[in-house]
């Protein structure tokens, strides 16, 4: 694995968006894809956040492997504006810890949201399951004109769903909810969205 020491962001997007989706990704979690600038121009973070959050990505999977492979394994990450939300299941309360004190070692974090479950794999067939679940909401709010999708990062263990990311008002966070929660085989929703009214300009 390589390490990203100092670099300038927009230089390296595309090199990142071409090649981490090829990363043995840990279970759980799918790969960062390869999106164009135009796409990552349009989420509500713009193209400079992007950037931070996928080399944010990329640094604590580089912090993971060289520690703790299982970690890098077995731990899912979605990152938005520098906000990490962990997932996945791991066997020990230990080994959910480190996991937290390793993220908070790559610089850029802000937050660090803890929703690793302490428990053994729920094998193939729950996998699958949690990847259908992710794949299916996915699909319903990328068709959904009411909700802007790209702004919203899903994962899917042991049937809960977890979001993070921003949204335009209460009602289409409850949009979204709503959707993920009349999903089969969906458990529970766990949001950590944030409301922001993209309306006012940015500071």
């Amino acid at each position: 694995m390589f390490k990203i020491q100092n670099f300038n962001p927009l230089s390296v997007f595309v090199l990142i968006t071409l090649f981490v989706g090829f990363l043995p990704g840990c279970i759980g979690t799918a790969a960062f894809t390869s999106a164009s600038v135009g796409v990552a121009a349009m989420e509500e973070r713009g193209l400079s956040g992007t950037v931070d959050d996928t080399v944010l990505r990329v640094r604590i999977n580089t912090i993971f492997s060289d520690n703790d492979e299982r970690l890098w394994r077995k731990v899912g990450l979605q990152v938005h504006n520098g906000r990490v939300l962990l997932t996945g299941a791991l066997e020990t309360a230990e080994m959910r810890l480190r996991a937290v004190r390793l993220v908070w070692q790559a610089d850029g974090v802000r937050e660090v949201i803890n929703e690793i479950q302490i428990t053994s794999s729920n094998g193939l067939t729950g996998f699958a399951r949690d990847t259908l679940i992710s794949a299916r909401l996915k699909s319903e709010l990328l068709f959904d004109g009411k909700v802007s999708s790209i702004n919203y990062s899903i994962e899917t263990v042991n049937g809960t769903v977890y979001l993070i990311g921003v949204a335009k008002d209460k009602k289409e966070l409850e949009r979204v909810i709503n959707r993920a929660r009349v999903l089969d085989y969906v458990k529970k929703v766990v949001s950590y969205v944030k409301i922001v009214d993209m309306r006012k300009p940015k500071p």
